[in-house]
């Protein structure tokens, strides 16, 4: 039986924009493009009319917002939208706030050379991820990501924990990750042995996320560096369009990124981070943990750690924005344990009790 296309609508005030995006998507036979919209009034009618399984939609837009649009949208018709930024600061910034807001996916604002087979592939991807995406109504005004006080001194206190330095935490997620790693690390004491996160996020988008989650963690959060080391309390995020590799440096490790070759077509790819792990003997005394995302990426790796010792956690399918990653995780034999998204930051915190017990 033949699927029906992605009916998808483009939301953009630039008729370049709606052009170029519409180009794309109709190059690949699982996606429609059923209408253009140039702003969110017009969207409005258009969504009422044609009931589209997915939407793209501008943020900076004049006569209304996207990021208003989007709220108005995820509380009276909750749909897949993929929201399209620009790569400044405030772009970055209000792409994260469509994040949290409801919305599945974000990407780069198109250009003039947008129109190339990998950036046209990527697109497309986005658009398949959304319209797999579990959906949620959100709340009537969701709380600002800024409005939770930096590093509270009454919660999540350091302790005397003493961790090894060969001790890791490795974190692998893709759609609906953002919103997923935020409720894990900001669940989080600032004690825990180091981590490194592979979240499938644009360039230029990784910088903001993890300044954004700085400001919330008890932890140190940065986005990665070449050379950075790994310590205890300091959570590194891959920067987007590079790969993250660990690396045994005889004391300590620490981190090299590379632009390689995408891996399930993606840079950063959890593959990669957790092949580096195996092949610098960290798998021993590593927690690897793979959450919501399309596709397979991190699924082989996570059974390559498993095997040479690792202990492994998948995000269970009913907290899952997208259970494709954890799921071929769990069909592979990979994941030791499927935990919910809630209880995965006891089980990250307990073992790093264990290791320092130990």
């Amino acid at each position: 039986m033949v699927s029906k296309p992605i009916r998808t609508l483009v939301v953009d005030d630039s008729a370049l924009v709606r052009r170029i995006v519409t180009e794309c998507l109709s190059r690949d036979p699982e996606i429609e493009v059923v209408a253009t919209a140039v702003d969110p009034y017009d969207a409005r009618e258009k969504i009422l009319k044609l009931n589209p399984d997915v939407m793209t939609l501008d943020i900076e837009m004049p006569r209304m917002d996207g990021l208003t649009f989007l709220k108005l949208i995820m509380k009276h018709r909750p749909m897949p939208v993929v929201v399209m930024s620009s790569l400044s600061a405030e772009g970055s910034d209000m792409a994260l706030e469509a994040l949290q807001a409801g919305a599945v996916e974000v990407i780069g604002k198109p250009g003039g050379p947008f129109s190339g087979p990998e950036d046209g592939l990527r697109l497309a991807e986005k658009i398949k991820a959304a319209a797999h995406a579990r959906i949620r109504a959100s709340p009537a005004e969701p709380p600002a990501f800024h409005a939770v006080p930096a590093r509270p001194s009454a919660a999540g206190p350091k302790t005397d924990r003493r961790h090894s330095p060969r001790e890791i935490i490795l974190m692998g997620a893709s759609t609906g990750g953002t919103e997923a790693l935020k409720e894990i690390l900001t669940r989080l004491s600032g004690d825990l042995p180091g981590i490194c996160i592979v979240q499938h996020i644009p360039a230029k988008f990784s910088l903001a996320f993890a300044n954004r989650l700085n400001q919330l963690c008890h932890l140190e959060v940065r986005e990665a560096r070449t050379g950075d080391r790994i310590t205890p309390g300091l959570a590194l995020i891959a920067p987007g369009g590079q790969h993250m590799l660990l690396r045994w440096a005889g004391d300590h490790y620490n981190v090299a990124l590379n632009d390689g070759p995408m891996v399930h077509h993606q840079r950063p790819s959890v593959d990669v981070l957790f092949g580096s792990a195996v092949k610098c003997g960290a798998a021993p005394t590593s927690l690897a943990i793979l959450l919501t995302g399309m596709g397979a990426d991190g699924a082989g790796g996570m059974l390559e750690l498993r095997n040479a010792g690792a202990t492994t956690v998948a995000q269970n399918e009913e907290t899952c924005v997208v259970f494709g990653m954890p799921r071929e995780a769990i069909r592979l034999g990979a994941a030791q344990q499927v935990l919910a998204l809630g209880q995965i930051a006891a089980r990250v915190e307990c073992h790093g009790h264990e290791r320092a017990a130990g």
